[in-house]
């Protein structure tokens, strides 16, 4: 039995989390499944939950745009999307900064990155110390789960679940800033609305 965590409780999820442990917690988007970034058996055992090919590299939270700047490199254009729609249901795919170890996102040169929905999630990340990597709460290549339950069903190698709902229900919309605008996966915010933000 998976034990479910309250939002007062979050001191200790951040206790699971430091010792490489991976846990489910509610975003704006869908209940999503995290483990800390810095950690190569954290990064392991989050794949072993998902049952996800080493090919799939993971999204990374942070808990504000001073956490982002630390892990990747911000433009005054990608500065300017972050801070008309995050915290919101958007992910940006963003050059690596230099010195981030290589087993962080499979040896690539970049980061898909998301800002921290609430402060509940914000919280948990400072408490944690470091960026978590989060992805949907299923098997990979599976639908998204719905309910703890579920997730507690599809995901049984998980170490805690945290208490509470999602709002969009559909995955973020994934834009890459690396060169001109492209969007990678369909979702709330479309691709017009990221444009006049980056020309505002």
């Amino acid at each position: 039995m998976i034990r479910i965590y309250t939002k007062e409780e979050l001191p200790l999820l951040a206790e699971i989390l430091k010792n490489d442990g991976v846990i489910s917690v509610p975003t704006d988007t869908v209940y999503g499944v995290c483990a800390r970034m810095f950690s190569p058996v954290a990064q392991e055992n989050l794949r072993r939950v998902k049952n996800r090919p080493l090919t799939k590299a993971f999204p990374v939270m942070c808990a504000d745009l001073e956490q982002i700047r630390t892990i990747a490199e911000v433009d005054e254009r990608t500065c300017r999307i972050i801070h008309t729609f995050m915290p919101g249901p958007l992910t940006v795919v963003l050059r690596k900064k230099a010195g981030i170890p290589g087993f962080v996102n499979g040896n690539m040169d970049t980061l898909a990155v998301r800002m921290a929905p609430d402060e509940v999630i914000r919280e948990l990340i400072l408490l944690t110390g470091e960026p978590l990597y989060m992805t949907s709460a299923n098997q990979s290549g599976e639908k998204t789960c719905t309910t703890l339950s579920e997730i507690a069903e599809n995901c049984p190698l998980l170490d805690g679940m945290l208490e509470g709902e999602t709002r969009f229900g559909t995955a973020s919309t994934i834009v890459d800033c690396t060169g001109e605008l492209k969007i990678l996966r369909e979702g709330p915010i479309t691709l017009k609305e990221l444009k006049q933000a980056a020309d505002q």
